[in-house]
């Protein structure tokens, strides 16, 4: 038989389908394009092009990867985030939608009137990179320090960094939080996604989430609030006034979040943003002074 696109496709949709993958479609188009390298857009104005037998050679492996719950992002080592093509790993967390909701949060308030100049950012839990690069695009006059524990994920940062040609502003820090930072205010925006997923609830994940993607980039301790706790101690203390902190948080953690940044009497303002399913996504607050 001549396997053509379309009915590769077809035939692979039905497959996943069958056997509970999830958005089975969306996984056979991305696979498929990845082993053509073109567009899922492309694979519909060329649906009758005949595959090869190396083709379909390493289409199968990727097919059976995916039907042990592997993601698609580390089958194909990509995740678009915020119009950025950015190379994954297992080694980071995959770049979610809800993440660019805290970009969104960020920009829309360093551009209001009354905000200071934005000269350097910090990302704190960097990853792959995504807020930092995505920061350093939209801010081209900036800096930013992206902080993770994690040398493999500030090598693939930096690989990210280059790729997009941010390298030259982005300066990568291998520590804990604010741990290997100099004291001081030195940060107009400071943003982090840390782990937030309480521990008891990890087994429960998607087997894609909880099998496949870093533990330390997901385990916020008993009540999931172990690291933005640690956040919210530090953060002030490198926050220039009138400086902006936004941290991303977990399903009804907004209000205790919240309660931990006005413990430290730092903050002349707080509030929160919604991501796009009506949670409660980013906790922000405005440092005090001008």
């Amino acid at each position: 038989m001549t396997w053509t696109i379309l009915a590769l496709l077809r035939w692979t949709t039905d497959y996943f389908a069958q056997r509970g993958v999830s958005e089975p479609r969306a996984s056979a188009e991305v696979l498929l394009a990845h082993v053509l390298g073109t567009r899922r857009l492309d694979l519909y104005l060329r649906h009758d092009q005949p595959l090869t037998e190396a083709e379909l050679a390493r289409f199968k492996t990727l097919v059976q990867r995916r039907l042990t719950g592997e993601p698609t992002q580390y089958l194909t080592g990509h995740q678009e985030f915020w119009s950025l093509d950015l190379r994954v790993s297992p080694a980071v967390l995959i770049p979610r939608p809800e993440t660019e909701v805290l970009l969104e949060t960020v920009l829309d308030l360093i551009r209001r009137p009354d905000s200071p100049p934005v000269r350097w950012v910090l990302d704190l839990g960097t990853g792959s990179g995504a807020l930092a690069l995505a920061l350093a695009r939209e801010l081209p006059e900036a800096r930013v320090v992206a902080v993770d524990i994690s040398p493999e994920a500030l090598l693939l940062a930096r690989q990210n960094a280059r790729r997009h040609h941010v390298e030259p502003r982005l300066h990568l820090v291998r520590g804990d939080l604010c741990g290997p930072l100099k004291p001081g205010p030195g940060f107009q925006v400071i943003v982090s996604n840390p782990p937030y997923i309480p521990t008891a609830d990890l087994p429960s994940l998607p087997p894609e989430i909880r099998d496949y993607e870093p533990r330390l980039a997901l385990d916020g301790g008993p009540d999931g609030l172990a690291v933005l706790r640690r956040l919210a101690a530090q953060v002030h203390l490198h926050l220039a006034p009138g400086g902006l902190v936004a941290l991303e948080v977990g399903l009804g953690q907004a209000p205790a979040v919240q309660a931990l940044l006005a413990a430290t009497a730092a903050y002349a303002a707080t509030g929160c943003r919604p991501d796009y399913a009506g949670v409660d996504r980013v906790v922000w607050a405005r440092r005090s002074g001008t």
